[in-house]
């Protein structure tokens, strides 16, 4: 079996219900356990995903609570942080956010966009940008009290967020980066800017990992893996004309994962991505913090990555990772 990374990227409640259908669609399928991945990139949703699949939760458990079946022993992590139902949130309207005035770029922003222009992205400074949200995301998710004395899993967990001064990545976790509490690094992760406040760590503060990119896949350059597989919930196939702010940051997010995955490929790395198709789109809907659908949500891309796993070109690229 080669080296495989997973790259589970943000979407809010419905993607990290895609995240559990897709995962435990390659578990079944494919016999593969993504707990052994090489190294696990989480954004936002994804850096609770990660988490728990680093924490023992097996992929088919992550269904299974999703889908309010039974659990085994090693899925009883998912109750004691979630309990047995869907975490509630107030409706995420983008839309709202933007209306709000901006703050002004501080020093340290104009700095970078002057001095390293070829790295500045003004979609990622207007996240930083935006008003900051009131709602703390510790007191909404009951999972990261519960994992606050939690140490670092031994295997590599990779969390992106997105620092407030400057709108400059930080990749938690990753060697060479300052040392944080497990639970703020996934605070800071899922920090949906306009929606939740942002998580003050030592002297900074950071926002959603999504600012940057919803998936993050090129943190995993140059790292000598064969296969990286990318779960990108909030990219999709295009409904033809982009009709709202929800299209538009669906071509945004899918753009950004074309990129990095043709990235990786010129490095000689293989890359199997799975993202939602029209379907699973219509079943997910526009407010990404809701939990209505969850159930449907599973078992639609439960059956949809089943079914594209088992095309000849990308079956042949993920025979790898069979067993």
């Amino acid at each position: 079996m080669g080296r495989v990374g997973l790259v589970l990227g943000a979407g809010g409640v419905v993607g990290q219900a895609y995240h559990a259908g897709v995962l435990a669609a390659l578990e079944h399928d494919l016999g593969w356990d993504p707990r052994t991945a090489e190294v696990i990139v989480g954004t936002s949703a994804g850096s609770i995903t990660g988490t728990l699949l680093r924490s023992g939760v097996p992929a088919s458990e992550l269904a299974a609570w999703s889908v309010r079946a039974p659990l085994s022993t090693e899925g009883a992590l998912m109750e004691q942080l979630f309990g047995r139902e869907h975490p509630q949130f107030d409706a995420f309207d983008a839309a709202q956010l933007l209306r709000r005035p901006l703050s002004l770029p501080g020093p340290q922003m104009v700095r970078r966009a002057v001095t390293r222009p070829w790295s500045f992205r003004p979609v990622t400074a207007a996240m930083t940008l935006l008003a900051r949200g009131t709602v703390d995301i510790r007191d909404q998710l009951t999972a990261l009290r519960e994992v606050e004395d939690q140490e670092w899993p031994q295997d590599p967990l990779w969390i992106c967020a997105v620092r407030r001064s400057d709108g400059r990545r930080t990749v938690f976790g990753r060697p060479g980066t300052p040392d944080v509490p497990l639970h703020l690094a996934v605070a800071s992760s899922c920090a949906v800017p306009g929606y939740f406040a942002p998580v003050k760590i030592g002297n900074d503060t950071y926002i959603d990992g999504g600012a940057h990119s919803p998936t993050n896949a090129a943190v995993l350059r140059d790292c000598g893996l064969d296969l990286i597989i990318v779960v990108s919930s909030m990219s999709a196939p295009g409904r033809g004309v982009v009709r709202d702010i929800h299209d538009a940051s669906r071509w945004h997010a899918g753009r950004l994962a074309r990129r990095e995955a043709c990235a990786q490929r010129a490095g000689g790395t293989d890359v199997v991505v799975f993202r939602p198709g029209l379907e699973e789109q219509a079943v997910m809907g526009d407010d990404f913090m809701s939990s209505a659908t969850v159930t449907d949500i599973v078992q639609q891309s439960f059956l949809a990555a089943g079914a594209y796993a088992a095309k000849p070109e990308v079956r042949s690229l993920l025979a790898g990772v069979s067993c």
